[in-house]
């Protein structure tokens, strides 16, 4: 793909050179435009030498009066010759300015004038982050259908802790190399996708849950969305922002996701059960707080509904994807389970010492019912997601065949 990468003006900006090499490796080819502020932090010159291309590094540069003319339409040819927009880091100013509408420098005037993908990686203090006008400036590009590879939680340059850190730079990558993939290999598919935990209430303020962060799920909505399927997700509660171009709908006990899979389900073609539901409920659930006493408390628990073991049932020629979460005899608990709930096929992830639970990265073993075993990881879950959905349109494609060949 041909890319702009705009360079914002902020300590991480260093990172910028790392995403220029992950690009170039990739066969991309890079055109980069400063800020004025990010000039402050790394200079031009070390672009120009990993990209072999000219910097932009503002609108009025010092040029001679022949070249004048073609200078000032610049913003306009560079958007109209190039396919994709990154930028890392996107600071808090670039994200007011690119939600306002604002084009004072030659980053800001491209951005308006572009009309391809837009990817918008920020980076910036804790507080700043967290700041009301940002995230306000952070719903309005969402809304526009701007891609956002989100900043980690972690040590930053100002001396806090917290999120705001830009991401790896190969993550970064990662989704440019998806979108250059440009996959639409789901058109036609309606996939339903389960995340997160479910909350199971002991009283009116306490409740029953795990310590699922829905982040896998919602990379597995996000990666078919993009590759063209229609997608519907059932989330328990998580704190994650919605993604693009995907039907939502927000549960929060195993009942309710339950009875919104069962609504979806003859729709469907395929169900990835990427939920960690509560297996477990109380029978009866007080109206009242229960208080505090001396004494020991015992509850009485009733199993909640099977979604997956009931959707096995019901599925039809549909694929069903059921997930594994285990702490030991990982392939072998995975294999029992698929075989039981009638899946075709099964991710299992070991959970051990909190491994898998809201981080960034997983590992996984995926089976299928034909007694195939592939390995994904340890990557990015975005990564882990089009892995996972590598293998299932396989798997579709080799049913197909099977059922035109019978």
């Amino acid at each position: 793909m041909r890319v702009v990468l705009g360079v914002g003006g902020g300590i991480a900006a260093y990172k910028a050179a790392e995403l220029v090499r992950a690009l170039t490796r990739q066969g991309h080819s890079v055109q980069v435009v400063m800020t004025a502020a990010a000039q402050q932090f790394i200079q031009p010159l070390t672009f120009a030498a990993l990209t072999g291309q000219k910097v932009i590094t503002g609108l009025f540069p010092e040029i001679p009066a022949v070249d004048q003319l073609s200078s000032a339409v610049e913003h306009i040819a560079v958007a109209q010759e190039h396919d994709l927009l990154v930028v890392a880091p996107a600071t808090a100013d670039l994200l007011a300015k690119f939600a306002a509408g604002l084009a004072d420098d030659f980053l800001s005037t491209l951005y308006l004038a572009f009309t391809g993908a837009v990817v918008l990686a920020p980076a910036m203090n804790t507080n700043m982050w967290n700041h009301a006008a940002t995230q306000s400036n952070l719903a309005v590009l969402r809304a526009r259908g701007h891609i956002f590879v989100e900043p980690e939680e972690g040590w930053l340059a100002c001396g806090t802790t917290g999120p705001g850190r830009l991401t790896d730079p190969e993550r970064i990558a990662a989704v440019v190399n998806r979108l250059a993939r440009n996959k639409h290999d789901f058109s036609g598919e309606y996939v339903l996708v389960t995340a997160g935990p479910t909350q199971e209430p002991l009283d009116p303020v306490r409740f029953v849950s795990n310590r699922s962060s829905g982040k896998m799920g919602y990379a597995l909505a996000n990666a078919a969305a993009a590759r063209g399927a229609h997608v519907v997700l059932v989330s328990g509660p998580v704190s994650l922002p919605p993604p693009l171009d995907v039907e939502l709908i927000h549960v929060s006990t195993a009942q309710q996701m339950h009875d919104a899979v069962l609504e979806h389900l003859e729709r469907a073609s395929i169900i990835i059960k990427a939920a960690a539901v509560a297996d477990y409920r109380l029978t009866d659930v007080p109206a009242l707080k229960m208080k505090k006493t001396a004494a020991r408390l015992s509850l009485n628990l009733d199993p909640t509904p099977d979604i997956l073991a009931d959707v096995g049932q019901r599925k039809g020629d549909r694929l069903l994807i059921g997930f594994a979460a285990e702490t030991d005899h990982l392939v072998d608990e995975a294999r029992r389970k698929m075989h039981s709930k009638n899946c075709d096929m099964m991710v299992a992830n070991f959970v051990g010492d909190g491994a898998g639970f809201d981080s960034d990265v997983n590992e996984v073993t995926i089976l299928t019912r034909a007694g195939e075993t592939f390995q994904a990881g340890p990557a990015q879950k975005s990564e882990i997601a089009e892995r996972i959905l590598d293998q299932v349109l396989r798997l579709r494609l080799t049913l197909r065949t099977v059922a035109e060949t019978a």
